[in-house]
């Protein structure tokens, strides 16, 4: 498996590598997020065009999984990270965050962070046992809370959610 930069023809692979994996949610009584669109190709386009969007792919440069991040307050956020069903548990999800960490500390950010949810058992237990620890409300950078705020206005707190942090 490698890790490679996002083509902008490959948007739409990642939109359906989301709606596979989205429908892990419905096992969780979480229809609404099983059901919820990805991204759009023009939000995706802004992540490629920063340079902040890597796929996993197969041997055949075929994508299994997608990261794309930004930079919020002193870390890279991952924004989304979704592992298409059929490479789930391969550690195709670690090894995006690897690259994600790597590309961080060659900037010279301290940390990666992400907001997930917190009884999901691939979000924050899984996100855990990859180095990242949760962040109490009241240590969230200013940037942090404004995409907690876009969380709660969009109607994700209807089940826990956190802010995680990982030192590198």
């Amino acid at each position: 498996m490698r890790v490679r930069t996002v083509q902008v023809e490959e948007l739409s692979v990642l939109q359906e590598i989301e709606r596979a994996a989205g429908r892990w949610f419905h096992e969780v009584g979480m229809p609404e997020i099983a059901e919820d669109e990805p991204l759009s190709v023009e939000e995706l386009t802004q992540y490629v065009e920063s340079r902040l969007a890597w796929v996993a792919v197969d041997d055949a440069d075929r994508p299994l999984a997608y990261l794309i991040a930004e930079r919020v307050d002193d870390a890279l956020h991952v924004e989304q990270v979704s592992v298409h069903p059929d490479a789930a548990r391969q550690g195709v999800g670690r090894a995006l965050l690897e690259h994600a960490a790597q590309v961080a500390a060659a900037e010279g950010l301290p940390a990666l962070t992400l907001t997930t949810f917190a009884e999901v058992p691939w979000n924050a237990p899984y996100y855990e046992r990859c180095g990242f620890r949760p962040v109490p409300a009241d240590r969230l950078g200013p940037e942090l809370r404004e995409v907690r705020a876009r969380e709660v206005a969009h109607g994700l707190d209807r089940w826990p959610r956190l802010a995680m942090r990982r030192t590198l």
